[in-house]
Formats: C-alpha cells, sequence, structure tokens
C-alpha cells in the first residue's frame, strides 16, 4: 500500500477539526437548550452556562403540562398539520403535473403568474381581509386555504414530472389510461421521494405556524399548540394575571422558554429521521436540470 503524503495527511486533518467543529456549532446549541429545560433553578441562578445539569429537574415540563388546554392545543396542531399537508400535496400535485405537458396550452403565462406570486403578494391587510370577507375566521380553512399551494415547491414538483421518461404514460394511454389515471397509478407512485420532500416542508410550516394562528384564530378552543406555547412563556414572565392556569411551582421564565422550545422542535426531529432518505433524493430529483 502506498504511503500517504504529509499534504495529503495534514488535508484530512484539516477537514476532520473543520468538520468536528461544524458539528459542535451545531449541537451545542441543542445541548443547551434541553439542558437548560431539565436544569434546577438553583443550578440556572447561579450559573450562566449549564451544558450538562447536577441534577435533573422536570418542574418546567411540569409547569407546561399543568394545564389541559395544552392537550386539546396539541391535537388542535395535529389535525392542522396532517390535514394540510393532505391539502397542499393533492392541489400541489393536481397542479403540477398539467403544467409539466408541453402540450398545455398557455402554459408558459400560467408559469409566469405563479413566479409573479413568489416575487409579490397582496400583503397581510388585504389577505386579512379577503380571508374575512370569505366567512374564514375562527376556522381552520383560513389556515388552509390562504396557503394551500407553494409556488416554489410548485415549480420543484413540475420539474420532477418533466424528468419522468414519456414513454411510460404513453403505454398507459395506449391500454386506456386517462390523464387523472395516470397521474394516480404511475406518476405518483414514481414520486414518492418528491411527495415525502414536500410533505416534510409543508408539515414544518403548519406545525410552526403562529402569525397566521393569531391573525385568523380569536377562539382559544381552536389555537395551535405553538400559540399557547407562547402564552404559557408571556405567563411565566408576569405577562398576564390569571396564573391559576398552569401549575403553582416556581419555575424559572428561562427554563419554561427552553422546555417550550423542546416541545415544539420534538416531533419535527422525530418525524425527520422516517423521511431523511426521500428528503436527500426528492431534492436532488427535483432540481433544475443544467
Amino acid at each position: 500500500m502506498k504511503e500517504r503524503s504529509i499534504g495529503s495527511k495534514v488535508f484530512d486533518a484539516t477537514n476532520h477539526t473543520l468538520l468536528i467543529i461544524v458539528g459542535l456549532v451545531t449541537i451545542l446549541p441543542f445541548i443547551y437548550v434541553i439542558s437548560g429545560s431539565l436544569v434546577s433553578s438553583e443550578e440556572l441562578l447561579t450559573k450562566k452556562i449549564v451544558l450538562f445539569p447536577t441534577r435533573i429537574s422536570w418542574d418546567a415540563y411540569q409547569y407546561i403540562f399543568a394545564s389541559p388546554i395544552i392537550y386539546r392545543s396539541l391535537l388542535n396542531s395535529i389535525f392542522i398539520t396532517v390535514v394540510g399537508t393532505v391539502i397542499n400535496l393533492v392541489l400541489t400535485t393536481l397542479m403540477a403535473y398539467p403544467l409539466s405537458k408541453k402540450t398545455l396550452r398557455g402554459r408558459s403565462k400560467l408559469l409566469m403568474l405563479i413566479v409573479f406570486t413568489m416575487l409579490f403578494n397582496g400583503g397581510m391587510i388585504p389577505t386579512y381581509l379577503v380571508v374575512k370577507s370569505m366567512g374564514l375566521l375562527d376556522t381552520y380553512w383560513s389556515l388552509w386555504l390562504p396557503s394551500a399551494i407553494s409556488a416554489f415547491n410548485l415549480i420543484l414538483l413540475r420539474n420532477f414530472f418533466q424528468q419522468l421518461p414519456e414513454s411510460l404514460e404513453e403505454s398507459a394511454k395506449i391500454d386506456g389510461c386517462n390523464d387523472l389515471r395516470i397521474l394516480y397509478k404511475i406518476v405518483v407512485p414514481l414520486s414518492l421521494p418528491a411527495m415525502a420532500t414536500f410533505a416534510l416542508f409543508y408539515a414544518v410550516y403548519y406545525w410552526n405556524s403562529y402569525f397566521t394562528a393569531v391573525l385568523y384564530i380569536n377562539k382559544s378552543s381552536l389555537w395551535p399548540i405553538q400559540v399557547w406555547l407562547q402564552q404559557i412563556v408571556l405567563l411565566s414572565a408576569g405577562g398576564f394575571s390569571d396564573a391559576n392556569a398552569l401549575s403553582e411551582v416556581v419555575v424559572p421564565p428561562d427554563s419554561i422558554k427552553y422546555a417550550v422550545i423542546v416541545v415544539a422542535a420534538v416531533p419535527v426531529l422525530l418525524l425527520y429521521p422516517f423521511l431523511q432518505k426521500h428528503f436527500t433524493k426528492g431534492v436532488l430529483l427535483g432540481s433544475v436540470k443544467g
């Protein structure tokens, strides 16, 4: 075996060092947040930075889950995320597939209109007035319909459909399949990596939806988890006078903030490993060909 040169060894050592530094920079904030949510109040007040708590305390999580409202808001977020993701995937697919066909009349004009929406929009107030005039306030449709199709994801999915062999669709048409049957039986099964990618994009968007829920939903019984977690942070900081809704355990506001971050991020982190393979493949296959 040929001995490696000094330059090659230095190059590998430099790469390993840089990767270790990048890895630490990436993972240390997560460790800090998780430790901050589990640290005791005494240790949090005496130490500025705690990466590994000497004694684990669950007071912050007990404070968050002391009210039954948190469970209702969690179910609301799950419902919003699942239904919203399905709506977005179905509508995006139904629009991207015909736009991938060169035989579609006016395709270039439609694509120009779609790209236009990526650069310009009506703004917050006009959008709110449209949602209000349609009677969607205090309903989940106010979260689903205004963002039913992402123009960026639509263009990526269209590019993905264009890469599929046309011979498959031609053979299906010879066998008597119509366009919808071809889409359901052939195109969608071949597009599962891209579908998984966009499903993750849409699911993360709906799970993290906070501002739109505050803007369109006034009923607290319909609040998603993000809105209620924000109320908990404000309550712990003394922003509300009704403190009986939560536990009477005295917990530092910083610990509650860290616990809120963990509760909001864990569901997505648990979902990502199952979609990572499809996510990577879908992004590469859905890219624009050079």
